[in-house]
Order: structure tokens, then C-alpha cells, then sequence
């Protein structure tokens, strides 16, 4: 083998070894970026199991989405493949089957299935949107959330009585943001606001987020959302869901859900270290 040959090799050589090592560490990478993922499963489709009433709700409508979607694509194959096989040109015949035009039933037929099923999804979404939007007003606890670049102020308001903000700075690990501090089996209303960009409050085991947008007056209901039922006591990771600057990553905070005797003790230190 000549020099030339054998240099090239080895150049090649060089050249793929660093692409392999970097091939590699990506799957690491990627599965390091977030410790605050939580675990989906196929029985829920994908949905990390929720802590809320209004998670069912939620849990419902994706799957009823699914079994639709796949029982429309189901029946789309099942034509696809009839048209096909029955359909197709036979060797023993040059001549094109009979070609049929302005068939008035069957376009009745793929005009108002169609139909029916998107006022189908329609009924449902917008039914299930109304309950998740409703805010009675009269929630025991009520938190006013400000969002700002880049972190949180949490500051709740126990039977009319305000309690200590919680307020954050950016973090890497949501353990070390701002927590809020919430009971179990109490209605709960939160109030967003921000001052600056838009930003989204999102705590994936509620499976739902609200966008926080700036000049939103205090009275427009689109600030607003309540959760009637929080049912898990434990410490759930929460995060800013929309793009709002360098640190938009390092938004983090924590959601901890207590019994009510915790709860009440949490509100005489609160209480005591406002005053």
C-alpha cells in the first residue's frame, strides 16, 4: 500500500473518531437536559399522571382525541387498501373500467361526515374549555402569580388574609426556586400577571398551563383560573412554557401540596413573618 493511501486513512481515521464520540454522548445529553420531567405512561397517553379534578377533565378529552384519530385512520387504510386491491388494472383487460362521475349520495356522504365529526370534537372541546376557565370567585385560597424575567413571586391570600410572597431568582434545579405552598382538597384560584414579556405557568401534573401576558387588566377573566381539587400531597416541578429571554430555562419553581393541618401551620409562620 502506497504513503499517500496510508495517510489518508488515517485522516479519515481522525476525522471519524471525534464524530462517533460526539454521536455517542448525544443520547445522554439529551435525556440530562431537565430533572423535572415527569413520568408519562401509554395508559394515559403519554400524560404524566395529574393532580387535579380538572386533570381528569383534561386526561378525558386526549383520550377521546386519540380513539377517534385512530379510528378515523383505521377506516382511511381500510379504503385505501379496498381502492387498491379492487381496484386495480387487470392484465387480462386493456381497457379502463367504468368511470363514474357526480355520484350525488357519495358526495353527500364524504361532505357530511366530515362534518359531523369536526361539530363532534367541537362540542366537546369548547364544553370542557368552558369547565377548565371557570372561576367561581369564592376559592378559600387565592394566589397572585407574578411572572418576571426570570423567575416568580407567589404571594396567597388565606380567607382575606395575605400571606408572606415567595419570590425567586434563576435556577438550574426547581428544588431551589420559589415553592408554593398549597393544601390538598381546597379550592384554589390563581391570579397571573407580568410587567414584561410573555411568559406561560405550567406545572405538568395539573395538565394545563395559562399564558401570562403583559397589560392584561386585573378584571379580564383570561387572567384567571381556579383548581377545585388538588388530591396528591407531594412536590411537583413547575416551569415557564413560552420563550422569554436568556434565562427562560432557568425559570423554575415548585408546587407543594400539603395536608390542611400542615397547611394551617405554614400560615401562622407566614402570617407571623409578615407582620
Amino acid at each position: 500500500m502506497s504513503p499517500t493511501r496510508r495517510t489518508t486513512r488515517r485522516s479519515l481515521a481522525r476525522r471519524r473518531v471525534p464524530r462517533a464520540a460526539a454521536l455517542a454522548l448525544l443520547p445522554a445529553t439529551a435525556t440530562a437536559c431537565a430533572n423535572d420531567v415527569p413520568e408519562a405512561d401509554w395508559s394515559r397517553g403519554l400524560l404524566p399522571d395529574h393532580v387535579t379534578q380538572e386533570g381528569g377533565v383534561v386526561q378525558s378529552l386526549w383520550n377521546g382525541a386519540w380513539i377517534a384519530a385512530l379510528a378515523t385512520g383505521a377506516v382511511v387504510i381500510v379504503l385505501i387498501l379496498w381502492a387498491v386491491i379492487f381496484h386495480r388494472k387487470r392484465k387480462s383487460s386493456a381497457e379502463l373500467p367504468p368511470q363514474v362521475r357526480y355520484n350525488l349520495p357519495i358526495e353527500i356522504l364524504y361532505t357530511l361526515i366530515p362534518l359531523v365529526m369536526v361539530s363532534v370534537f367541537f362540542f366537546f372541546t369548547a364544553r370542557d374549555s368552558a369547565a377548565l376557565a371557570q372561576v367561581d370567585g369564592d376559592a378559600r385560597v387565592k394566589v397572585k402569580v407574578e411572572a418576571f424575567q426570570w423567575s416568580w413571586r407567589f404571594t396567597s391570600t388565606v380567607d382575606g388574609k395575605a400571606l408572606q410572597p415567595v419570590a425567586g431568582v434563576p435556577v438550574h434545579d426547581y428544588h431551589e426556586g420559589p415553592q408554593l405552598v398549597l393544601p390538598v382538597n381546597t379550592k384554589v384560584e390563581f391570579d397571573l400577571s407580568t410587567d414584561d414579556v410573555i411568559h406561560s405557568f405550567w406545572v405538568p401534573e395539573f395538565l394545563f398551563k395559562r399564558d401570562v401576558i403583559p397589560g392584561i387588566r386585573e378584571d379580564n377573566p383570561g387572567r384567571k383560573f381556579q383548581i377545585n381539587t388538588l388530591n396528591k400531597p407531594g412536590v411537583y416541578a413547575g416551569r415557564c412554557a413560552e420563550l422569554c429571554g436568556v434565562d427562560h430555562s432557568r425559570m423554575l419553581f415548585s408546587v407543594k401540596l400539603v395536608s390542611q393541618d400542615e397547611y394551617n401551620k405554614y400560615i401562622a409562620t407566614q402570617a407571623g413573618s409578615a407582620q
